[in-house]
């Protein structure tokens, strides 16, 4: 009885544990997008989520690492230890036999996590510049960036149906490009597209640069 009590208080220490960050994290995220990266302190992220700045400091250790943790969580859309690419979504791509419907199904799924990560992945990019300890963060995005769009390029060169004379290092500096936050930037936030013609337009651009010219 003595061995499952402490299952249990261990279980529930972890889940409280878990749940004090993600508090955090969205206190983190609140603040980061309503006042900057610069004029967030980690003592207000505290007051806002109601712990203590040791603690965040103990948790995350620098503010560049929790502007990390924001990311990650909001283009995941939860706080689930699951990678992307091991995701339900990666696998009905994969498991997807045509490969025109491939791209359109990773582009609907990148314009969700673009929706809610655009406003943070702006601050870490343009916070770079007046805070270094944000340059190594915004690097991380980028080769994580090209990380998946690598695996996408394998999985994706692997069909054989793709342009002929495409090698993978190639597919992925496209796909790479053509989900950048930029491009979202630009004709959503900026020019504003609704994030279904956004989608439209990456898919199109996508089908265009990758697959074969249909056939007459």
């Amino acid at each position: 009885m003595a061995e499952v009590k402490r299952q249990y208080d261990a279980s529930g220490r972890r889940e409280q544990a878990r749940q004090r960050r993600r508090t955090v994290v969205a206190a983190a995220r609140e603040l980061f997008e309503s006042d900057g990266f610069q004029a967030t302190t980690i003592a207000a992220v505290a007051r806002q989520a109601g712990v203590s700045a040791e603690s965040i400091y103990k948790g995350f250790g620098t503010k560049a690492a929790l502007a990390k943790a924001v990311f990650d969580q909001v283009i995941a859309g939860d706080d689930e230890p699951v990678p992307i690419a091991q995701r339900s979504e990666a696998e009905t791509i994969q498991a997807e036999p045509d490969v025109r419907r491939k791209l359109q199904l990773y582009v609907d799924g990148m314009v969700e996590r673009a929706e809610r990560s655009a406003r943070v992945q702006i601050m870490i990019r343009d916070g770079r510049h007046s805070d270094e300890t944000l340059r190594e963060t915004w690097q991380t995005l980028l080769d994580e960036r090209l990380t998946g769009m690598t695996l996408l390029a394998r999985h994706l060169v692997a069909t054989g149906d793709l342009r002929p004379g495409l090698e993978v290092e190639e597919v992925a500096d496209i796909l790479w490009t053509y989900i950048a936050v930029e491009l979202y930037e630009l004709l959503v936030v900026i020019r504003g597209w609704s994030p279904r013609k956004y989608g439209e337009f990456i898919t199109a651009g996508l089908v265009g640069s990758l697959l074969p010219e249909p056939s007459v």
